[in-house]
């Protein structure tokens, strides 16, 4: 059985969550891509756990937390992580999100920096549009009972064509992620980001920051990226050759990224 804790959050939904690496070390916790479980980072797991405790959480709707009903928002998403930080008797962490788990990232900067060491952004935007798209992905899903069309869109979308034809095991354990998504949850999280827009207020984060984009990524563009990084002051950015999920399809780039970036500062990690 997997090992998972699980904490209730505020407003009642059960969240899972889990701790890797070395508890006297300081603290990365990685939020997961829409359509996704904790089970994204696994890939780049035993090296992050070599230096960290990583906590992993399946966001709300996502993996194995709940699935409330109705449209979620990016300020309930945020307010998780902190109720959860809570619950742990956690001050400060690092922070690593991609896709949905950086806009989550970009709201802890800017409304609850002082819970944030060092930020990365990674595969995301400020704000995703236009809201017509994302409705009519919330219609789908209504038809899409299987969830299959749903699933081959999504690895289309994350993964070049030759990973995605050559059905690799890496590839095929996505499209599980995406297929036990529950449809309630995967439409509450499409509401969030319609709804997300961090534009005018993202210049607020003061966090160390830097920002990873994916060269060929369809979904978050590089300009995306390379907005909020110039957005942020002092923040870096870097893009990839990948398309949106470079923890996978460029994993030692990423992973060395990730790893120089945070050991800058990780000596402060608890001051």
């Amino acid at each position: 059985m997997e090992d998972l804790s699980f904490f209730t959050t505020g407003d009642g939904v059960r969240i899972a969550y889990r701790f890797d690496g070395r508890e006297d070390a300081p603290v990365l916790m990685l939020s997961n891509s829409i359509a996704t479980s904790l089970h994204m980072w696994d890939g780049v797991m035993p090296e992050f756990a070599e230096r960290f405790r990583v906590l992993r959480y399946d966001t709300r709707g996502n993996g194995a937390s709940q699935a409330p009903a109705g449209a979620y928002s990016l300020d309930r998403f945020g307010r998780d992580v902190i109720e959860l930080l809570d619950a742990l008797g956690l001050e400060r962490v690092h922070f690593l999100g991609l896709s949905l788990g950086g806009f989550i990232g970009q709201w802890l900067g800017v409304h609850a920096p002082e819970r944030i060491d060092r930020l990365v952004l990674s595969n995301t935007s400020a704000h995703l549009g236009p809201a017509e798209y994302f409705d009519r992905r919330i219609a789908e899903l209504a038809r899409d009972i299987e969830m299959t069309e749903t699933a081959e869109g999504f690895i289309r979308n994350w993964f070049p064509a030759r990973m995605a034809d050559a059905r690799l095991p890496v590839v095929e354990a996505f499209r599980k992620m995406v297929l036990e998504t529950s449809a309630q949850g995967l439409a509450g999280s499409f509401a969030a980001v319609r709804d997300a827009d961090l534009r005018p207020v993202i210049e607020l984060v003061n966090r160390p920051t830097l920002v990873i984009a994916g060269e060929h990524d369809t979904v978050t563009a590089a300009s995306h990226g390379e907005a909020i990084a110039a957005a942020i002051p002092g923040a870096r950015y870097l893009a990839l050759p990948s398309v949106h999920l470079p923890n996978v399809e460029v994993e030692r780039a990423f992973v060395d990224a990730v790893l120089g970036f945070l050991a800058e500062d990780v000596s402060s990690a608890r001051d």
